[in-house]
């Protein structure tokens, strides 16, 4: 398609000599500003992958896909009824639950958190929780006056292993001189750390018969965590769920209870793209000008290689390889950048962290206590064929003007 003597001179073209550097500067702006662009934007969008991935795979990880309440409050019965809905087809597993919010004490610190009562043979079987034991072990949680606590929460109220934390409802008990919080005292049995703050620093695991006796539910629970083969199905699982109960429930799922937060992110996402595509397209303008530049600059040249014989097709693939050089070039270099970027981010965050002294990836801020980045082939594959659309795309016109060069008229004017 293109011979030797076009890539002969495109190449040179390419080369800067004494009287043209300045238009070989802006060509090497040019590259320059298309690899930053195609490389931004494989990062942003291999670290907006990965902080939604992380966040869903803790979210669902530690809540259920679906949240079946009973519609007059606290839920009788409820062995037969997660029975019930572990006949449907689907249902990966159904664990009663007591939920509550309680004030924790140690060591004079207090802080709020969110009680999560269930069996001891179904935290185990929680692998965000089992695999991410920090202090401690699961085997010491089952007896009334155990708990399991987050890691963040742990350093804040100065609690370890073996310890007591004392929890405080704000449920209590009525008396003839008002309503006295209920306060009783737990041995922490274990730390987990899943890597996410929220949870970290806010959940209390407790023993369900313990927790039916300190929030006096005897017999009773607020809600079943049910877990489905398909989080994306949960809206057409909750239908089922509500039939088999015979509608005496009300079911919530991960989608509704998480859809501001997940379209949020969707949200900025898609800005996000928008706005870096511009970069891409600022550096494709810029090799619009270098080449136009460069083809008034050799106007001499091109009416030469004209009266010796060369078609306006020839000179229109010099320089068209000219320009796509810089294109493809910048592309593949961003690319190579982008991925070994996303790649090893967290260690360059650490690195750069450690060689400024300050946090630049707060978890109280980002709910997560690593920099997360999954990158996406197809995503990348697209950035990758849109800065080189672009940046042929720009080489179009100064090919075609460079063609159209009348060499009388250029002759002339040297």
């Amino acid at each position: 398609m293109f011979s030797a003597f076009e890539w002969m001179m495109a190449m040179r073209y390419l080369r800067a000599r004494r009287q043209e550097g300045f238009v070989s500067v802006i060509a090497w702006f040019s590259l320059v500003g298309i690899a930053l662009g195609v490389a931004t934007l494989i990062i942003v969008m291999a670290v907006m992958n990965g902080f939604r991935a992380e966040l869903m795979s803790r979210i669902l990880g530690l809540n259920g896909h679906l949240s079946v309440y009973a519609i007059g409050g606290a839920m009788e019965d409820y062995d037969a009824q997660a029975d019930l809905v572990r006949a449907i087809p689907d249902v990966l597993s159904v664990t009663p639950l007591i939920e509550g919010q309680v004030m924790a004490t140690s060591q004079g610190k207090s802080r709020g958190a969110v009680v999560r009562a269930l069996r001891s043979d179904d935290l185990r079987a929680r692998p965000i929780i089992a695999d991410n034991i920090e202090a401690g072990s699961l085997d010491a949680f089952g007896p009334d006056d155990t708990i399991v606590i987050g890691a963040q929460l742990a350093r804040k109220l100065g609690a370890f292993v073996g310890e007591k934390v004392t929890l405080i409802s704000p449920k209590g008990q009525a008396t003839a001189f008002g309503t006295v919080p209920r306060m009783r005292s737990f041995r922490v049995a274990a730390i987990f750390n899943v890597g996410m703050f929220e949870y970290d620093s806010g959940f209390i695991f407790m023993p369900l018969k313990g927790a039916q006796v300190y929030f006096k539910m005897p017999d009773l629970v607020t809600n079943l965590e049910v877990f489905v083969e398909d989080p994306d199905e949960t809206r057409a699982m909750g239908k089922l769920i509500r039939a088999k109960l015979d509608q005496r429930a009300r079911v919530h799922d991960w989608q509704q209870a998480n859809a501001s937060f997940f379209n949020a992110i969707q949200v900025e996402r898609n800005v996000m793209f928008l706005i870096l595509t511009l970069i891409i397209l600022v550096a494709a303008f810029n090799i619009i000008s270098s080449l136009i530049m460069l083809v008034k600059d050799k106007g001499r040249d091109i009416a030469i290689l004209r009266t010796m014989g060369a078609t306006r097709g020839m000179v229109m693939r010099i320089f068209f390889l000219t320009g796509a050089s810089i294109g493809v070039i910048g592309t593949f270099s961003g690319l190579g950048l982008g991925v070994w970027f996303a790649t090893n981010i967290e260690t360059i965050r650490q690195w750069i962290q450690n060689l400024t002294g300050t946090e630049l990836f707060a978890a109280e801020i980002y709910f997560l206590s690593r920099l997360p980045a999954k990158l996406d082939a197809v995503e990348v594959a697209s950035v990758v064929m849109m800065g080189l659309g672009l940046s042929l795309f720009a080489t179009l016109y100064p090919s075609w003007r460079a063609a159209r060069t009348d060499p009388a008229e250029a002759l002339r004017y040297e």
